[in-house]
C-alpha cells in the first residue's frame, strides 16, 4: 500500500514507469541545451564602468524557453512532438530535483569562509529588512498602472515560494492579492534568472562593497542568485570569487529562515497601511 502510494502520490509527476519514453526526450533535450550553452562559453562586454556577463546558465534559460511547446513549439510541430507540454510539466518537477547538487556545492564554499562569514557581524541577520524597499517602489508604480489590491500581493517583495505561500494561504490564491503574487512570481520565474545575471555583472557600477552585493545577490531564488554571483564574481577582481559566491549562499539560507517572518509581522502590515494611505491619492479611490 505504501509503495502505491508513493508511486502515485508525491512523486507520480517525476514516475518512470510506462513513460520512459517522455523522460528520455526530456533528458536529451536538456542534455542537447547543456552542450550548446557549454560550448558558446562565457563573454563579458564592458558597459561604462561595469560589465555585461553572459554565461551558458542564461543561455540554457533562454533556450529553454524558446524550446517550449508554447513559445516556438505553436509554430513547428515537429518540435513539439519532443518538446510536448508533458516534457514541459515534468521539467519543472525534476528542476527541483537537479537543483540539490548545487546546494550541496554551495555548502562547500561556505564551510572555508566560515570566519569571514561570522566577521559579517549582524548584516546577515539585518539585510531582509532591506527587501521592504521593494514595497515604497513597487506599490507606487502598481497603483500608477491601475492596479488594485492585486498591487498587496505583487508589491510586498520580489515573490519568492515562500512569498506565494504565505499571500496563498493569508488571502487565497483566487484572491486579488492572490493573483497580483501569482503575476509577479511568474514573470520572476520566467525573467529572474536572466534579468539577476545581467544586473549581477553592471552591479559593481554602485562602488559598493562586493561582498555586500553578493548578499543581495542572495534575495531571490537558488537559480537567481547563481546567475548573479557567478556574473558578479566575473566582475570584481577585488574579492576571490569563491568569497562572493559563498557570502551570496549564505545570504539566501538566510533569506529563507528570516523573511518569511519579516514578511508576516512587518511587510504586510506595513504595504496594507501604505495601500490605504496611497490608494486614494494615486487611485483615487479609497
Amino acid at each position: 500500500m505504501a509503495n502505491a502510494e508513493t508511486e502515485t502520490g508525491t512523486w507520480d509527476p517525476i514516475r518512470t514507469h510506462g513513460r520512459y519514453l517522455l523522460h528520455f526526450k526530456t533528458h536529451a533535450t536538456v542534455l542537447l541545451i547543456t552542450i550548446v550553452a557549454e560550448a558558446i562559453g562565457s563573454h563579458a562586454f564592458d558597459l561604462g564602468p561595469g560589465q555585461i556577463v553572459l554565461l551558458p546558465l542564461l543561455y540554457a534559460v533562454v533556450i529553454g524557453i524558446l524550446l517550449s511547446y508554447s513559445v516556438l513549439g505553436q509554430y513547428i510541430p515537429s518540435l513539439q512532438e519532443i518538446v510536448s507540454k508533458d516534457v514541459s510539466e515534468i521539467s519543472a518537477t525534476l528542476l527541483t530535483i537537479s537543483l540539490m547538487p548545487l546546494a550541496v556545492k554551495y555548502g562547500t564554499t561556505v564551510g572555508p569562509e566560515f570566519n569571514n562569514l561570522v566577521s559579517a557581524g549582524p548584516a546577515f541577520l539585518l539585510q531582509e529588512l532591506g527587501n521592504l524597499g521593494t514595497i515604497f517602489i513597487a506599490l507606487p508604480v502598481a497603483l500608477i498602472l491601475g492596479l488594485k489590491r492585486e498591487a498587496i500581493g505583487g508589491g510586498v517583495s520580489i515573490a519568492r515560494e515562500a512569498t506565494f505561500a504565505v499571500i496563498t494561504e493569508r488571502y487565497g490564491i483566487e484572491s486579488p492579492e492572490g493573483r497580483g503574487v501569482l503575476g509577479v512570481y511568474l514573470t520572476g520565474t520566467v525573467l529572474g534568472t536572466i534579468f539577476f545575471g545581467l544586473i549581477g555583472g553592471l552591479a559593481p557600477i554602485t562602488g559598493l562593497d562586493p561582498l555586500a552585493l553578493a548578499m543581495a545577490c542572495g534575495m531571490g531564488s537558488a537559480s537567481m542568485m547563481t546567475a548573479c554571483s557567478s556574473s558578479l564574481a566575473g566582475a570584481s577582481s577585488s574579492v576571490p570569487a569563491d568569497q562572493i559566491l559563498a557570502f551570496a549562499a549564505t545570504s539566501n539560507l538566510l533569506t529563507g529562515l528570516t523573511g518569511i517572518y519579516v514578511l508576516i509581522f512587518v511587510a504586510l502590515p506595513l504595504i496594507n497601511w501604505l495601500y490605504s494611505v496611497a490608494r486614494p491619492l494615486i487611485g483615487g479611490e479609497s
